[in-house]
Order: C-alpha cells, then sequence, then structure tokens
C-alpha cells in the first residue's frame, strides 16, 4: 500500500509523515509525500528533527505531486492545518482520501528550544498517527470504512 502525504510546501509536516511512515512501516507499506506548491527544499529544521529521532533522512525532498502521475497513491492524507486557516492541497484522481491535520513547527517563531520542543511534539502526534494506521485491519474493512477509520486518526 502507497501513501501520499501532503500540504502545501512539502518542506517540513508531510516529510516528517513519510519519513516517521517509512521507519515504522513494515514490508508492503510505503509512504511519499508531497507539495502543492512545493518550496523547493526540505527545512533544515525537519531533517535535524528527524535525525535527532533516530530516523533516516536519505532520499527526502520536496516535489510535487505530479511526480506520482505514472504510480498513483493507494491513500492520500492532508496534514495542512485548516484550523490555522491554510488551505488543503487538492488531489485528483480516484483514491482515499483524509485529513490528519498539524500544526507547522517550522512556523513557530520561539525560541530554539520551543522550536525543537514542538517538533518533537509533531513527530509524537505523526509517530501515535501511522502506528494506528498501521494497525487498522485493512483486509475487514471496505472502501468508506477504511475512509472512515483513517480519517478518524486525524482527530
Amino acid at each position: 500500500m502507497k501513501v501520499l502525504f501532503m500540504c502545501t510546501h512539502n518542506r517540513c509536516r508531510s516529510i516528517l509523515s513519510e519519513a516517521v511512515f517509512n521507519h515504522l512501516a513494515p514490508d508492503g507499506f510505503e509512504a511519499v509525500s508531497a507539495g502543492s506548491h512545493p518550496s523547493g527544499e526540505v527545512s533544515p529544521l525537519t531533517l535535524n528533527a528527524l535525525k535527532r529521532a533516530g530516523i533516516t533522512t536519505e532520499g527526502l525532498y520536496s516535489k510535487s505531486s505530479d511526480v506520482f502521475a505514472d504510480a498513483p497513491p493507494d491513500v492520500v492524507i492532508t496534514v495542512c492545518d485548516r484550523a490555522a486557516g491554510e488551505a488543503c492541497p487538492v488531489y485528483f484522481g480516484h483514491v482515499l482520501k483524509a485529513h490528519w491535520g498539524l500544526e507547522d513547527p517550522s512556523a513557530l517563531e520561539a525560541s530554539e528550544a520551543d522550536i525543537q520542543q514542538a517538533f518533537e511534539k509533531t513527530l509524537r502526534i505523526i509517530e501515535q498517527r501511522v502506528q494506528a494506521f498501521l494497525a487498522l485491519p485493512f483486509d475487514r474493512l471496505n472502501r468508506d470504512e477504511l475512509r472512515s477509520a483513517v480519517n478518524a486518526l486525524g482527530n
């Protein structure tokens, strides 16, 4: 199963989600990430947070969902923060879509220690959601039940 995590710039939250998912996922599961308006670079704060957590950063880069046109995902999860008024990207295609809103720790204007703490909190949230996702009984859920279950993980 291929999961695409999307946000606007693909420089922080979707990258964190891709890396955590691939760190935890068993064989047969893969995560990728993209942005509707990719920044072209991954935030150094994102890379540092992953390294501190012992998660590889190899192969992570900011990209558009267009790069997956030939190999579309099975599931698309947006991770933008609707509560903060962010516009979430739209993925066109017949795939299961869900939303796991996350605050953007890279946008925080605070001390270095507070920013690091915000990244650690975001990583914990992503890890909990990914673990719950991987524990879903995929073989017993129909498409609507799966969509509902995946969306519920973002609440």
